[in-house]
């Protein structure tokens, strides 16, 4: 698989010399082996600081699957069941008739609380309590279960409260305790970023056009529940205060880190396995495939994950299982080739991600090769 390597190298040394991209990580992974760690360009626009395997990127709701497979990793322990009505756990979620409302419909954001007040701030994210308390005082835009619709903000708040509420931890800490450290990435993948660790991050630049490209975005539902303050953009990535809080439904990472987690769900890798091959084939089934009422067209999702692969038709491919990331990056894993793979960068483009979708056709040839 030298050839992996090299071809990944090449494809974002061609980003970066054109001027496409500014800071890039790739890292691929088949059957639990590394068989693609490639970087490219600066981390940081201003100081020119190059980017190395081990920096980590804001990487917005490529954090959802991070998310995602904390609250697997809790099931397969048994500390949790996909049925359970969340209410159990969380009694005030049961406010407005939600109280049927399961952690199975969490997962596939089908909760019907995918809104925002239009005046929250940054401050009002990096308040758990404050969060968690909103959205379970909120009236369900549909009855929990009968609809879909992507819950771009509340999605993270809903689940780590799940996790805390059945762990008695934060989902940061049981990020690292239960995943993070047992895979040896525990200072590459994070919720909230300790910190200390700030100055290691990548710094996030828009992309030109940036701006232009949000601006000529159809008039969806899902903008009008997400705020401009709480959109994801360089400047929100860059801030200390989104950094260093939990708002797990975006996470900060290097690709290397995220693509041996998702190795780690499809097989073992040095030793360590997250889930069983059961579960992983229940998390990774069709849920799924209604119009998605925030965004107005069918979305494949299984539990926690988008089915399909990036640039290709989704019912074509729905053995890829991931979450991408406004802004650009991404992160997905194949259950019928072996192969995950994720890129953080971070030159933020709104739109779709040219490098992500390179990458994943790179990865598609190569295992069908």
């Amino acid at each position: 698989m030298i050839a992996m390597q090299e071809l990944v190298q090449r494809t974002i040394d061609h980003l970066v010399e054109s001027g496409a991209e500014l800071g890039v990580q790739v890292a691929v992974y088949r059957h639990g082996e590394l068989v693609a760690d490639a970087v490219a360009g600066a981390a940081d626009p201003e100081g020119g600081r190059p980017v190395t395997p081990d920096v980590p990127f804001f990487s917005a709701s490529t954090g959802k699957g991070v998310t995602a497979t904390v609250v697997h990793v809790l099931a397969e322990r048994g500390a949790l069941d996909y049925d359970t009505p969340i209410a159990e756990l969380w009694p005030e979620f049961g406010a407005h008739g939600k109280g049927g409302a399961t952690i199975r419909h969490a997962l596939t954001h089908s909760l019907g609380v995918p809104a925002v007040p239009s005046d929250l701030t940054v401050k009002d994210l990096s308040d758990w309590d404050g969060m968690c308390v909103l959205i379970a005082g909120t009236e369900p835009w549909w009855e929990p279960g009968t609809r879909t619709g992507y819950h771009a903000v509340t999605w993270g708040f809903v689940m780590g409260e799940i996790v805390r509420r059945a762990t008695g931890k934060p989902i940061s800490q049981v990020l690292e305790e239960e995943v993070a450290t047992p895979l040896g990435i525990a200072d590459e993948l994070y919720f909230g970023v300790p910190e200390a660790e700030l100055g290691r991050l990548a710094r996030l630049e828009d992309a030109p056009g940036s701006a232009e490209m949000l601006a000529a975005m159809p008039d969806l539902p899902l903008f009008k529940a997400t705020p401009p303050a709480v959109t994801p953009s360089a400047g929100y990535g860059n801030d200390p205060l989104v950094l260093t809080s939990d708002i797990p439904s975006g996470g900060t990472m290097s690709a290397r880190a995220v693509a041996r987690m998702y190795a780690a769900l499809l097989g073992e890798v040095d030793g360590v396995r997250l889930i069983s091959p059961e579960r992983l084939r229940e998390v990774t089934a069709l849920a799924t495939a209604d119009v998605d009422q925030m965004i107005g067209f069918p979305a494949p999702r299984a539990l926690g994950y988008n089915l399909g692969r990036p640039g290709a038709d989704p019912q074509q491919t729905l053995s890829v299982f991931g979450v991408p990331g406004m802004g650009g990056s991404a992160a997905y894993a194949d259950t019928a080739t072996g192969f995950s793979f994720a890129v953080t960068k971070n030159r933020f483009f709104p739109g779709p991600s040219a490098a992500v979708d390179r990458i994943s056709e790179l990865v598609a040839e190569a295992a069908a090769n």
